[in-house]
């Protein structure tokens, strides 16, 4: 059975940093990509970060040049290093692994910039 479980969130001031670790635990074949996502209340999800199975990493407009992902493939885990962080990164934030056949996701992680 695969399990991600997402973890770091937490309250941060504006200018702030996070990092969010998710542990990935199971068989997992033919993985396309693992990504993270973002949903803010009233908004619908979307893609934050990815890295494909080839390591290329792809990023949103809004986080680029602030938010990096990575992975630990001994570990079966994948980071999103936040800095900079703004009000509107305010959101909970959601690991993902697709593969050929399936897509993977955790609980979620909430993510709340203020001051």
């Amino acid at each position: 059975q695969v399990q991600l479980v997402e973890s770091g969130g937490g309250l941060v001031q504006p200018g702030g940093s996070l990092r969010l670790s998710c542990a990935v635990s199971g068989s997992l074949f033919n993985i396309y990509s693992r990504n993270w996502y973002r949903q803010a209340p009233g908004k619908q999800r979307e893609l934050v970060a990815a890295v494909t199975s080839r390591g290329s990493t792809n990023y949103a407009d809004s986080v680029k040049g602030r938010f990096t992902i990575s992975r630990d493939n001994a570990k079966g885990t994948i980071y999103l290093e936040m800095n900079s962080l703004k009000p509107e990164d305010t959101a909970v934030y959601y690991c993902n692994v697709k593969t050929a056949v399936s897509d993977y996701w955790g609980q979620g992680t909430q993510v709340t910039v203020s001051s």
